[in-house]
């Protein structure tokens, strides 16, 4: 009996060689997969935002794109820390994206007052459509590399959170429901405006890499990201309305200081040189 214990696998060993077999049988997660639950709570959100849009409930609608958005910067943050950035994840990325500010937020515009008008419907189709452009070129030029601290064209993300801010701003609003046929007359060039600001050259600021020598570059930018974090969450509508109207005024202000400058050049300088 002796013999047979020695020349036997001792309590430790045998522990060990049971975990290691149930730990082979656990379904092992990659680190690629973890991104994508992000992106399909973003595709989820903006699919629950359709469905309430279709009841009737607008509000709730517009907060579930804007939880769409934080699903989308989640997604992102978590690909880059855990380095499985792919190419299949900013395909799934794009089509997410495309429901969820895109079509949600053209849903959403039909519901809210484009519904009234003779072509209603294409009009609201705008957003759907111009920011499905939008992403078509971003992944084009991400696949040959270019990557810079810009965007060329308004975000589709920031074009629906301008949407959801409208929205939420004005639907219980008296002075604007009391105005004659006012939702049209705000709404068809706001839409148009922000469909064409997606595919035009304006530049409009990135949010950088979170690592140390991204806040050291951009401190800026982090903090005006973290106090627009903090106005949504205390302000509600109100802060969220805020923070879009000041980044499209970054950007719309800055391509016009860049318009008016190159306006006031003197070609003849230029060729002297």
């Amino acid at each position: 009996m002796e013999l047979r214990r020695r020349a036997g696998p001792d309590r430790p060993t045998r522990r060990r060689r049971r975990l290691a077999g149930a730990r082979a049988l656990r379904p092992h997660v990659p680190r690629s997969a973890v991104p994508s639950f992000f992106t399909m709570g973003n595709l989820l959100s903006g699919f629950f935002s359709i469905v309430q849009a279709s009841q009737g409930n607008l509000e709730g609608a517009a907060w579930l794109i804007v939880l769409a958005g934080f699903f989308d910067l989640l997604d992102g943050m978590v690909a880059r820390l855990a380095g499985t950035s792919s190419a299949f994840g900013t395909e799934l990325d794009s089509l997410c994206d495309v429901v969820s500010f895109g079509v949600a937020p053209s849903f959403l515009l039909y519901e809210f007052g484009l519904k009234d008008f003779a072509y209603g419907a294409f009009l609201a189709a705008l957003p759907a459509i111009f920011g499905a452009f939008r992403l078509a070129r971003y992944n084009t030029l991400a696949e040959v590399g270019e990557k810079k601290d810009y965007f060329v064209g308004l975000p589709i993300p920031a074009q629906a959170g301008a949407i959801v801010t409208f929205i939420l701003t004005f639907q219980d609003d008296t002075w604007f429901s009391g105005l004659e046929r006012g939702r049209l007359s705000i709404l068809l060039p706001m839409t148009v405006v922000l469909s064409a600001l997606m595919v035009s050259p304006i530049r409009f600021i990135a949010l950088p890499q979170p690592t140390r020598a991204a806040l050291r570059k951009y401190p800026k930018r982090f903090i005006a990201f973290f106090v627009a974090v903090l106005l949504v969450l205390f302000l509600d509508a109100a802060g969220l309305l805020i923070a879009v109207v000041v980044y499209l005024a970054v950007g719309i202000g800055g391509a016009i200081a860049w318009a008016v400058r190159v306006a006031r050049e003197d070609p003849a300088e230029e060729s002297s040189l």
